[in-house]
């Protein structure tokens, strides 16, 4: 199988226009036909397969993203010919020194780079090395020189004047590569801009597509429907537990929760288990850690999150939804109850250092008062729920007296309150943890809250998720929509691939929050703005 850029769509395979025509005509037809679309997709399954087979193999030319992205990208290719032009190496070598995911995916790709032109005469470096695919990777010297006389290059220069900027030069050279192989070759880039500029000078251009989701899986927000009868709801009523047929049950996965309907007014939440059966959630009716809040859920998503977090079968949580669903509460709640019951060692709380907007710069102080702006809304849910609800009150009326005496009054020493979860801290239960130290690290019996989580790339979530030891639960939670980091979309960040890549394993579940429960005001303004 191809690529995934490979395949944009199957009519765009086909060599001619009037081939791409007839084959959309008779797809067209075909889909308007009784069953057209099982004939359809085996149609494009027929032409995907001859295509694959006989095709003549196409060239890919890398952006230095896609390498930082994925440094083991050179394999994903299969039998077609991947070409880094001189220019990726030299913007690979402005990150290698640092300290980052970034830095150390630079470096891997030094070393993969290496590792296969290592065994090969000079001369190959640049006619290009065998792949385990089938396919070649190969370096690509551009002169620009070339630009002076070959007149599709010179046109080019004439849009884009600067030929000493890194992207003209990749793009002239992917430019320059498809006249010297007599078929267009293919730029695959993840920066949106360069892929603009590439199709307004007619380079074709593909985004990385090898773990990106499927848009699907992250719109769809809602618990799947599965019908059952009268009968058979009353008696999961009952036990607890229902078999039903196995051909309703084909498209679930293990720990999949699902809306069990005997009618429109009828219906009863439950987890889909691995001998496939459905099962009964397990909800406590609220959680009170220690003399705080008591917390409960409020809708049926923060029900199937709450099961889901209780269960010490299932040791990956990954969960999406919009500002104000209570990911990052309910998650709290649930693993300091479970921390005080003893059935974890303490609570390990995380977040990436990716920033909305302007930086204020360097933080001075502790890890913990550095990761304090960071992490300030996990505070303000272990502030809920640990402090006494009595003392919640007076804090506000002393506080509201306070303001009422004077505007430009000092605060007095006696303000600065410790918060009731400050003991937790010190003693080591509740564990503020850096993404940046985690590598190397073994985390055993921790409840590990990741909030956050579509901030991190691909690479990152797996260095997270294997730090986990027996007896820890990893809990990831975060907004496919809410993004800052340049580097990932909704499609491709860490916390949809991973909720993609561990799908139907059995120590694994995902809930999507679809009802913000913050203020009608924060669920509107995400619905709306």
């Amino acid at each position: 199988m191809l690529h995934e850029a490979v395949l944009p769509s199957e009519a765009a395979l086909l060599t001619t226009p009037t081939e791409r025509a007839d084959w959309q005509q008779n797809g067209d037809r075909n889909a308007r036909k009784p069953g057209g679309k099982n004939k359809t997709r085996a149609t494009q399954s027929q032409l995907r397969s001859t295509l694959t087979s006989g095709a003549r193999a196409k060239t890919f030319v890398l952006d230095t993203n896609v390498l930082l992205h994925d440094p083991a990208c050179l394999q994903r290719f299969e039998d077609n010919e991947v070409c880094i032009p001189v220019d990726v190496l030299s913007e690979l070598d402005r990150f290698k020194a640092e300290p980052s995911e970034r830095g150390a995916n630079a470096r891997e790709a030094h070393r993969l780079l290496t590792k296969a032109f290592a065994q090969q005469p000079a001369e190959n470096v640049l006619a290009g090395v065998p792949t385990p695919g089938g396919g070649k990777v190969r370096l690509v010297v551009f002169d620009t020189n070339e630009a002076m006389t070959n007149p599709v290059l010179m046109k080019f220069q004439r849009v884009f004047h600067d030929l000493d900027k890194m992207d003209h030069r990749i793009l002239a050279c992917a430019l320059w590569l498809g006249q010297q192989t007599g078929t267009p070759a293919i730029l695959v880039s993840k920066d949106l801009n360069m892929q603009l500029k590439a199709r307004a000078v007619g380079v074709p251009c593909e985004d990385y597509l090898h773990d990106k989701v499927e848009a699907k899986e992250v719109s769809h927000m809602e618990l799947a429907m599965v019908t059952v009868t009268q009968h058979e709801l009353q008696r999961f009523a009952s036990s607890g537990v229902l078999s039903i047929d196995a051909r309703k049950t084909a498209s679930l996965v293990v720990n999949e929760y699902v809306l069990l309907s005997a009618g429109e007014k009828n219906t009863m939440p439950a987890r889909f288990t691995a001998t496939g059966e459905f099962a009964r959630l397990h909800v406590p009716e609220s959680l009170r850690v220690m003399n705080g809040r008591a917390i409960k859920s409020m809708n049926l998503g923060q029900a199937c999150l709450l099961d889901a977090l209780m269960n010490p079968d299932i040791a990956l949580v990954t969960c999406y939804g919009q500002a104000g669903t209570g990911k990052t509460l309910l998650a709290c709640a649930a693993g300091l109850s479970q921390v005080m019951a003893q059935g974890y060692t303490g609570l390990t709380v995380s977040r990436p250092i990716v920033a909305m907007g302007q930086g204020i710069g360097f933080l001075p102080g502790s890890l913990q008062e550095k990761m304090r702006p960071w992490l300030q809304p996990v505070y303000d849910a272990l502030d809920l729920l640990t402090r006494p609800v009595a003392d919640a009150n007076f804090s506000k009326k002393k506080t509201s007296k306070h303001n009422n005496a004077r505007p430009d009054a000092a605060p007095s020493m006696h303000a600065a309150v410790s918060a009731p979860y400050d003991p937790l801290i010190q003693s080591g239960v509740i564990e503020i943890e850096a993404l940046c130290y985690i590598r190397g690290r073994s985390i055993p019996d921790r409840f590990f809250i990741l909030d956050e989580a579509q901030q991190l790339t691909p690479l990152e979530a797996k260095t997270v998720v294997t730090r986990m030891s027996r007896g820890s639960k990893l809990v990831l939670v975060g907004d496919p929509a809410q993004i800052d980091n340049p580097y990932v979309d909704s499609r491709s960040n860490g916390l949809v691939y991973t909720r993609q890549r561990m799908r139907g394993q059995p120590f694994a579940a995902h809930i999507p929050l679809s009802k913000g429960e913050r203020s009608p005001l924060a669920e509107a303004g995400a619905r709306l703005l």
